[in-house]
């Protein structure tokens, strides 16, 4: 599967049928998906937890899409509008959009907007996530489930490690030899303590693991089941 895949899309569109007809599209190709039916609603969610893309309605009750747009700065928004004037795609572009799509689209079209929207989010964003993780690497902050952790220097950088390699299984040798510049102190004897006190302060903000033990290797991202 590719890995954008596992991505978390927030669908923002008070049209039931038409979001229906994305998240069954969405689904298939193995993005996870929430729904949101104004801009309000969207900027709750938000709260909780950051998607990495939203496909954003104009004429939405409540906050529209023109004035829900700003607040979602950090997040990737194609904006998917029945809206065909040339000037406000150019208002919306300048105005923090990723890209535009007009209803009707072609699907495939849409999903091969939302992959590029992607990479190049990957590529240029300074948070790195992983489900409803988030570490701002210009911030050095961290949340989980919306809720700030607080972490020390050496657990920042044992989590940064593994989010920058969210598929892999990190051997121990190789988390000590990536941080080991940045984080003398830690060795292969304080290792474990490091990693118990970082599982630890994610599950409790959290409310579940999201790092694993790989017996006899080392560590690795755990996905929610």
């Amino acid at each position: 599967m590719n890995p954008l895949n596992r991505k978390q899309i927030m669908i923002v569109d008070d049209d039931v049928p038409i979001g229906d007809m994305l998240e069954e599209m969405l689904a298939k190709e193995g993005y996870h998906v929430t729904r949101a039916y104004s801009g309000t609603e969207a900027l709750l969610l938000l709260a909780k937890a950051r998607p990495d893309l939203v496909l954003l309605d104009l004429m939405l009750p409540g906050l529209s899409g023109e004035e829900t747009l700003p607040k979602l700065r950090g997040v990737p928004v194609i904006v998917v509008s029945a809206k065909v004037d040339v000037q406000d795609k150019v208002n919306l572009l300048l105005g923090g959009a990723a890209d535009y799509v007009t209803k009707p689209f072609d699907t495939q079209e849409l999903l091969a907007r939302i992959v590029a929207a992607l990479r190049k989010s990957a590529a240029a964003s300074p948070v790195l996530t992983f489900e409803d993780l988030s570490l701002d690497t210009l911030a050095h902050t961290v949340t989980a489930a919306g809720q700030p952790v607080h972490l020390t220097r050496t657990e920042y950088a044992i989590l940064k490690l593994l989010l920058q390699n969210p598929t892999q299984v990190l051997a121990k040798s190789v988390l000590l030899d990536r941080i080991g510049g940045d984080t003398p102190d830690c060795t292969e004897s304080s290792l474990k303590i490091h990693m118990s006190h970082l599982r630890k302060k994610l599950r409790e903000a959290g409310g579940r693991e999201y790092i694993e033990a790989v017996w006899g290797i080392g560590f690795k991202m755990k996905a929610e089941s």
